[in-house]
């Protein structure tokens, strides 16, 4: 059975839906807290291959800090992954991995397929 991992927001109810619906299907994750647990550059980045999105994607646009800081700039592939790295509130949550395969679980609607696989 794949090893499960969510990087979870205990503060954010999309977050803990997340963590609601693994649960109720009977998965127990890894819960990462990531504000505390900052993943290292290293885990951004696996996580950007197992989701196949380039790292913008999977920066919150709507955080103060994005907005007052990095709205409008181009940057490079692992410049992205260095800002996450130092900002983890950047993150977009909550992010779920089973095996090899992610999804952002926001909907939470988009769990359902990787739960089913």
């Amino acid at each position: 059975m794949p090893d499960w991992t969510i990087y979870h927001n205990a503060e954010c109810s999309k977050s803990n839906c997340a963590l609601d619906l693994l649960r109720a299907s009977g998965v127990e994750p890894r819960v990462v807290n990531y504000l505390s647990e900052t993943p290292s550059m290293e885990d951004l980045s696996r996580v950007l291959a197992a989701l196949g999105i380039p790292a913008e994607q999977l920066v919150r646009k709507s955080e103060a800090l994005y907005k007052e800081k990095y709205a409008g700039l181009q940057m490079k592939e692992n410049e992205w992954i260095r800002v996450m790295h130092e900002h983890p509130v950047l993150i977009e949550r909550p992010i779920v991995l089973k095996g090899d395969k992610a999804v952002i679980g926001r909907p939470v609607e988009n769990l359902q397929e990787l739960i089913n696989k």
